[in-house]
């Protein structure tokens, strides 16, 4: 073999190394780039996840939020809802003090003095949303009024209707403190 051939023959095989170096290096490009792509889905999967995850949080905390406020809205309304419920047998006393007759002049002070205090006692309740029930006259409703007694209905009571009331009813707002005591037609 000749010098030349020698040189030939090292060069077709630094050429085939060359070629096969290539080859490795581009499969191995090829499983880097995968491997960088499923390593990018992974780290996207996890993304929408914890998006995921934040925006239930976030919707979660708002619902607190607004069952909170909702509470504390419930709470102020009704605040005076036990002190009426204890306040309304007072106002049940005056109120009969007040039919009373009375014949002297003493006696007239000791009632006028009492309709002073009934008619403060009645401006504190409608300041904080307490009512009276309307009754005599309307037709009997079992959320508001509390039958005690039935009478055959006629003419002048037609059937349902309330014919007298025995205790007056009272609701703060929409919730019902005493029911009135009736006398329902039927």
């Amino acid at each position: 073999m000749s010098e030349k051939e020698k040189k030939t023959e090292e060069l077709e095989q630094e050429t085939v190394e060359v070629e096969e170096t290539l080859e490795t290096s581009a499969d191995t490009d090829e499983e880097v780039q995968e491997e960088v792509k499923s390593d990018v889905e992974v780290l996207q999967e996890k993304l929408e996840e914890m998006e995921d995850k934040f925006l239930r949080a976030s919707a979660e905390i708002a619902n607190v939020t607004n069952r909170n406020r909702n509470e504390r809205e419930q709470l102020q309304k009704y605040r005076s809802q036990d002190l009426g419920k204890k306040l309304l047998t007072s106002l049940d006393n005056l109120e009969r003090a007040i039919a009373i007759e009375v014949s002297d002049e003493q006696g007239a002070r000791l009632k006028k003095g009492i309709e002073m205090v009934l008619e403060s006692m009645r401006h504190a309740f409608k300041e904080e949303g307490i009512e009276e029930i309307p009754a005599e006259g309307v037709t009997f409703d079992p959320t508001l009024h509390q039958a005690v007694q039935t009478i055959p209905a006629n003419d002048e009571y037609p059937a349902d209707s309330i014919v007298q009331v025995l205790q007056k009813g009272y609701k703060l707002h929409d919730r019902v403190l005493r029911p009135s005591m009736v006398v329902v037609a039927q």
